[in-house]
């Protein structure tokens, strides 16, 4: 350890390597804070990408296991280090280097944090559109090497569709340079498609080239309170098949909005049994049509109540608080476990009632809320205390929902990445022939598996 702490202060300033137990505690989990693995023997500050590659070099040439990390609001497990070594905190990297505005693209470290990304480019009337409920905190690296998503997914995508070049530290320091500032590439292997979702087992992220479009100007939300979860799930189903795609299109349980409603204002009636939280958005004309088109669209499958919302601030409240739903259920859950199960949008209402089913017959309680226009859903195990009898039976709860989920022709992650919380199901979804493939493309990249080791397959023995 003390040799490890000499060198590194070697590497670094001396102040931006921190070995004290009270500091290193602090990094050995996301937010996912039952998945804790291992203590870090040691955490870096990097502010170059120059000392993340004299890191890696260091570390390779003593196979200490590097593990990258931005905020750590991750929800896999996937900045968790599992064997020791090196966190690699990458948050000190957070220049927004370029703004691009004829060519619509930027350039940043990796430490950005999204939300002050958001404001710096809407301000030029540029839109970046990715936007995981955590934008507060998350860090553009951190949305980059987990392939993060958000409500505006359903319309805009994800963040692997804006991503065009990124600057890439390689296990044994070498940098490298994937893509660039143009929107189409055809040489060679897409390195930055590759690196985008890695969750930092093939290399360090350090500089990040991102695809901007043009910032709607007008926005209009629509809420509408269902008589069941099912009716809301096959309005979801319609409002796609129809044509109209709206920029968000959230499916909230009655319980969420009961909690959603100590942030919105004013509160919504909580007697429905389940809600859709609507945004559309483009030129006045654009957001007028589609807000008719969704209205009557709704109102013909005869749900309790359809509301267009003329005050921005009483729509802002809406939106703040299912950004806060996660936050707001830590406040009142010992543990709160949330999937991001992903299915073709079709299949939506078969979704929600195999959730009910599985928690009627494991007889844990799980809520429902998520992304429903781009078919991600949210079942999340709400535990008002811990036992290993709870657990065991979350665990259970969990396996099922995955399985079903790929039975409806779904995936096991649609946002959140795969980390530790999923490694034992990937092979359920991708088959043993993929990952051996995966696992030389990693072997390729990483010959002496240094970095973020453990992570999206289990490893032999597990």
């Amino acid at each position: 350890m003390k040799g490890l702490s000499r060198d590194l202060g070697q590497i670094l300033d001396r102040n931006r390597v921190l070995t004290d137990p009270e500091d290193l505690l602090a990094y050995t989990n996301d937010a996912t804070h039952y998945f804790k693995r291992s203590m870090p023997d040691a955490v870096v500050l990097p502010n170059t990408t120059e000392e993340v590659s004299r890191v890696m070099e260091y570390a390779s040439k003593h196979r200490i296991p590097v593990t990258p990390r931005g905020a750590g609001s991750g929800l896999s497990g996937a900045c968790t280090p599992v064997h020791g070594g090196i966190v690699m905190d990458m948050k000190r990297m957070n220049r927004i280097l370029e703004i691009d505005e004829r060519n619509m693209t930027a350039a940043v470290e990796a430490g950005v944090v999204l939300s002050r990304f958001h404001r710096t480019v809407e301000k030029m009337g540029l839109f970046y559109p990715p936007d995981p409920q955590s934008m507060s905190v998350c860090t553009l690296g951190g949305n980059v090497a987990t392939r993060a998503g958000g409500p505006r997914g359903v319309k805009y995508g994800t963040t692997g569709n804006y991503v065009l070049g990124l600057e890439i530290v390689l296990p044994d320091g070498t940098v490298i340079n994937s893509g660039g500032k143009f929107v189409k590439q055809t040489v060679g292997y897409d390195i930055t498609r590759l690196m985008t979702g890695s969750e930092g087992t093939l290399g360090v992220i350090t500089r990040i080239n991102l695809r901007l479009i043009a910032l709607p100007p007008e926005q209009k939300t629509i809420v509408v309170s269902c008589e069941s979860p099912e009716q809301a799930a096959e309005i979801v189903s319609e409002i796609i098949a129809r044509g109209t795609v709206p920029s968000m299109l959230e499916y909230l349980g009655q319980a969420a909005v009961g909690l959603m409603n100590s942030i919105i204002s004013p509160p919504l009636t909580v007697d429905a049994g389940a809600y859709l939280l609507i945004e559309v958005d483009g030129t006045r004309t654009q957001v007028d049509y589609d807000t008719e088109v969704i209205t009557n669209l709704c109102r013909e499958m005869q749900p309790r109540a359809v509301r267009v919302i003329e005050d921005e601030k009483e729509a802002a409240s809406y939106w703040k608080a299912r950004s806060n739903l996660y936050p707001l259920l830590m406040t009142l859950m010992e543990r709160v476990i949330t999937e991001d199960l992903t299915v073709p949008r079709n299949m939506l209402p078969q979704m929600v009632r195999m959730v009910q089913e599985v928690s009627a017959a494991t007889g844990v309680g799980i809520g429902m809320g998520g992304h429903a226009g781009d078919g991600n859903i949210h079942p999340t195990i709400l535990q008002f205390q811990t036992s290993p009898e709870l657990d065991e039976k979350s665990q259970i709860a969990i396996a099922e929902l995955l399985k079903k989920g790929l039975e409806l022709g779904g995936t096991i992650s649609g946002e959140h990445g795969i980390g530790i919380h999923k490694s034992e199901y990937v092979a359920w979804e991708l088959g043993e022939a993929q990952i051996e493939l995966m696992k030389r493309i990693k072997k390729a990249f990483d010959p002496l598996n240094i970095m973020n080791p453990g992570k999206i397959w289990p490893e032999g023995g597990e």
